[in-house]
């Protein structure tokens, strides 16, 4: 068995769950009881779980059948550590980070592993300045991670919105609507686009794009006069207009609260309104995230974890896991904290929705 520097290491999942956390968790699990024989200490409910505490030892017979399965078997939560400054039990208890501290301790863990989006990787980029060492794992349906090429849980997501969107297809011709369609993406349309690609949306909505109504009126008049008896439109949970684009984020923020209903339902009543058009409304939640993961998200989270665990085995610590170039990579913790991967304006599938003729508002 190859030497390990780490001989017990801690591992959980954290913010909204994603296809492929199980396939990833089996993918650090297995190789670093297997091939390392090292001790994996399972946190509940993410960052919570290892405030309180909550977990146990992994055994490597949980790790069957868990490849195909949705969620994560050790639970997740939205926990935020750092916003703690009274006491996680109390005011005279110790700090949500005092207590994540001790427990490490305590348990003797030479690494924690931590699987989530920006949240999750910011929270181990500041546990990893507080002493603690950290190994990150990209997972987020938003594919809106810094550094990477992709995270897993992205294509799984894009599989289920594209195929809502080739069914609202005949519904939309059958009755001769404007059928929107509302996916998940609140500070980057990487879903958005590559769904409204895939699908073949007419309209597609992003945050980075801020849109202008009578664009979009224009394109779909054109579509009627030309015969096209419907139109799809995809939208972006956090797009926004031209006059959204203007305001600071406290303005913004405070207009979003008085919304009523959520952005597709906003651009429906635009819509009819700048049109005539009758449209109806489609919101895919949490359906995006829940499921079994396609086979890209499978691989792609079990060579995730197997990386992890070979970072582990060499002490590779402060370290997110990365797709480079077709390349797994290590990269700083401190480089992905706070940061968001929006798309850039320049991107090919920027240019190609613009070449099949989609509207993208502007």
């Amino acid at each position: 068995m190859p030497k390990s520097v780490t001989k017990i290491c801690g591992i959980l999942t954290s913010g909204g769950d994603a296809p492929g956390l199980n396939a990833a968790i089996r993918g650090v699990a297995r190789t670093a009881i297997d091939v390392y024989g090292m001790t994996v200490v399972g946190f509940e409910h993410g960052y919570r779980g290892l405030i309180e505490n909550r977990y146990r030892i992994l055994k490597p017979s949980e790790f069957s059948g868990i490849l195909a399965q949705g969620g994560t078997i050790l639970g997740t939560s939205r926990e935020k550590p750092f916003k703690d400054k009274i006491g996680a039990f109390g005011t005279d208890s110790p700090s949500a980070v005092e207590a994540i501290k001790e427990n490490y301790g305590k348990l003797g863990l030479d690494c924690l592993v931590v699987l989530g989006g920006n949240g999750t990787n910011t929270t181990g980029a500041r546990l990893s300045e507080e002493g603690l060492n950290v190994i990150g794992l990209p997972k987020t349906i938003d594919n809106d991670i810094v550094e990477t090429d992709i995270t897993f849980g992205f294509h799984t997501a894009l599989s289920v919105a594209t195929d809502a969107i080739d069914r609202l297809h005949s519904t939309a011709s059958s009755h001769n609507r404007v059928m929107v369609i509302e996916v998940m993406g609140h500070k980057a349309g990487w879903l958005g686009l590559y769904s409204g690609v895939a699908g073949g949306g007419d309209v597609v909505l992003l945050p980075e794009i801020p849109y202008d109504i009578h664009a979009i009126a224009r394109h779909l008049e054109q579509r009627a006069s030309n015969g096209k008896t419907f139109s799809i439109v995809v939208v972006a949970e956090g797009a926004r207009s031209i006059d959204e684009a203007a305001l600071d984020k406290k303005a913004f923020k405070k207009a979003r609260a008085e919304m009523t209903g959520s952005i597709g339902y906003r651009v429906a009543r635009e819509i009819e309104a700048e049109t005539g058009l009758e449209s109806r409304v489609t919101v895919l939640g949490y359906l995006q995230r829940g499921g079994t993961p396609v086979a890209y998200d499978r691989v792609l989270a079990s060579q995730f974890g197997t990386a992890a665990a070979n970072m582990l085995a060499t002490g590779e610590y402060g370290k997110m896991v990365a797709l480079q170039d077709n390349r797994l990579v290590g990269v700083p913790l401190e480089r992905v904290a706070n940061r968001i991967k929006t798309v850039p304006l320049d991107h090919r599938m920027i240019e190609t929705a613009r070449d099949v003729g989609t509207c993208l508002g502007d």
